[in-house]
Protein backbone atom coordinates (compact mmCIF):
# COMPACT_ATOMS: atom_id res chain seq x y z
CA UNK A 1 0.00 0.00 0.00
CA UNK A 2 1.19 3.71 -0.73
CA UNK A 3 0.71 6.72 1.32
CA UNK A 4 -2.30 8.44 3.13
CA UNK A 5 -3.13 11.28 0.98
CA UNK A 6 -5.56 14.12 2.40
CA UNK A 7 -7.43 16.27 0.39
CA UNK A 8 -8.38 19.58 2.15
CA UNK A 9 -10.71 21.50 -0.05
CA UNK A 10 -11.68 25.00 1.19
CA UNK A 11 -11.96 27.28 -1.82
CA UNK A 12 -10.84 25.59 -4.73
CA UNK A 13 -13.64 22.58 -4.85
CA UNK A 14 -13.51 22.11 -8.71
CA UNK A 15 -10.02 21.38 -8.58
CA UNK A 16 -9.75 20.18 -5.54
CA UNK A 17 -12.37 17.17 -6.44
CA UNK A 18 -10.22 16.85 -10.22
CA UNK A 19 -7.88 16.70 -8.21
CA UNK A 20 -8.88 13.98 -5.54
CA UNK A 21 -9.53 11.94 -8.60
CA UNK A 22 -6.36 11.84 -10.31
CA UNK A 23 -4.43 10.88 -7.01
CA UNK A 24 -6.44 7.68 -6.68
CA UNK A 25 -4.48 6.22 -9.82
CA UNK A 26 -1.48 5.70 -7.39
CA UNK A 27 -1.30 3.35 -5.31
CA UNK A 28 -2.43 5.41 -2.72
CA UNK A 29 -5.59 5.93 0.18
CA UNK A 30 -7.05 9.09 -0.53
CA UNK A 31 -9.45 10.97 1.60
CA UNK A 32 -11.43 14.07 0.90
CA UNK A 33 -12.44 16.74 3.72
CA UNK A 34 -14.57 19.39 2.57
CA UNK A 35 -14.18 22.59 5.22
CA UNK A 36 -16.91 24.96 6.30
CA UNK A 37 -18.42 25.68 2.68
CA UNK A 38 -21.43 23.87 1.37
CA UNK A 39 -20.69 21.88 -1.58
CA UNK A 40 -21.14 23.82 -4.76
CA UNK A 41 -23.29 22.17 -7.83
CA UNK A 42 -21.70 21.79 -10.98
CA UNK A 43 -21.33 19.53 -14.05
CA UNK A 44 -17.48 18.58 -13.25
CA UNK A 45 -17.57 18.54 -8.95
CA UNK A 46 -20.97 16.94 -9.33
CA UNK A 47 -19.17 14.05 -11.51
CA UNK A 48 -16.04 13.90 -9.50
CA UNK A 49 -17.73 13.39 -6.23
CA UNK A 50 -19.65 10.78 -7.48
CA UNK A 51 -16.32 8.76 -8.99
CA UNK A 52 -15.06 9.42 -5.48
CA UNK A 53 -17.88 7.77 -4.25
CA UNK A 54 -17.55 4.34 -6.93
CA UNK A 55 -13.91 4.53 -6.07
CA UNK A 56 -14.96 4.22 -2.18
CA UNK A 57 -12.61 7.44 -1.80
CA UNK A 58 -13.75 8.81 2.10
CA UNK A 59 -15.91 12.26 1.90
CA UNK A 60 -15.66 14.22 5.41
CA UNK A 61 -17.32 17.58 6.17
CA UNK A 62 -17.21 19.74 8.73
CA UNK A 63 -20.13 21.68 7.62
CA UNK A 64 -23.62 19.65 8.49
CA UNK A 65 -25.46 21.20 5.11
CA UNK A 66 -23.36 18.51 3.27
CA UNK A 67 -25.22 15.68 4.13
CA UNK A 68 -23.35 13.37 1.67
CA UNK A 69 -20.18 13.80 3.76
CA UNK A 70 -19.67 11.87 6.87
CA UNK A 71 -19.54 14.27 9.47
CA UNK A 72 -16.64 15.53 11.61
CA UNK A 73 -16.02 19.00 13.83
CA UNK A 74 -13.14 21.08 13.30
CA UNK A 75 -11.31 19.72 15.74
CA UNK A 76 -12.05 15.69 14.58
CA UNK A 77 -10.91 16.68 11.56
CA UNK A 78 -7.24 18.19 12.86
CA UNK A 79 -6.35 15.46 15.05
CA UNK A 80 -6.89 13.08 12.15
CA UNK A 81 -4.73 14.74 9.76
CA UNK A 82 -2.34 14.28 12.12
CA UNK A 83 -1.95 10.07 10.27
CA UNK A 84 -2.04 11.31 6.76
CA UNK A 85 1.67 11.47 5.02
CA UNK A 86 0.54 14.28 2.90
CA UNK A 87 -2.00 16.90 3.03
CA UNK A 88 -3.02 18.66 0.21
CA UNK A 89 -4.86 22.07 0.23
CA UNK A 90 -7.19 23.70 -2.02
Amino acid sequence: MGKKVAVLIRNNQDEGFRMSVGLTLADDEVNVFLMDKKLESGENIDLNVETLGDLDVKLFSNNPENSKFQQMNTEEIGKALANYDAVITY
